[in-house]
């Protein structure tokens, strides 16, 4: 389950993964962003404040999270990793290869500077 706010004056789309991701999740952020970007064309950040990657709920669950992806990827300017962990560390490296969007890494306690960060404009 996703808890999430689209942050329309800002831009920023924020999500709070509280238990093993669903379809419905995807589907439901998806329409909120999708409308907002018909209006905006684009997303200026996605903040993604989780603990730890709590997973898929089943195989749709992961189908829809890897379509929303696919569709919207190219519209968000910068994404803001908020977690502890290895994977969380290193994830923005491995993200910059592959998507056009910057990923930056913040612990799991500085939500606020991430979100900072993400309203900040121009290459940081």
């Amino acid at each position: 389950m996703i808890n999430y706010e689209l942050q329309h004056d800002k831009g920023i789309l924020v999500l709070h993964p509280e238990g093993p991701l669903e379809a419905a999740d995807f589907i439901s952020i998806a329409s909120q962003v999708d409308t907002y970007l018909a209006g905006h064309g684009k997303l200026h950040g996605v903040l993604i404040h989780a603990k730890s990657f709590p997973g898929w709920k089943n195989f749709a669950a992961m189908l829809a999270h890897l379509k929303f992806l696919k569709e919207h990827i190219q519209r968000i300017e910068k994404v803001a990793v908020v977690a502890d962990g290895v994977l969380a560390n290193i994830m923005p490296y491995i993200a910059n290869h592959f998507v056009h969007a910057q990923v930056q890494h913040f612990d799991f306690v500085h939500e606020d500077a991430a979100l900072d960060w993400l309203t900040q404009t121009g290459k940081t």
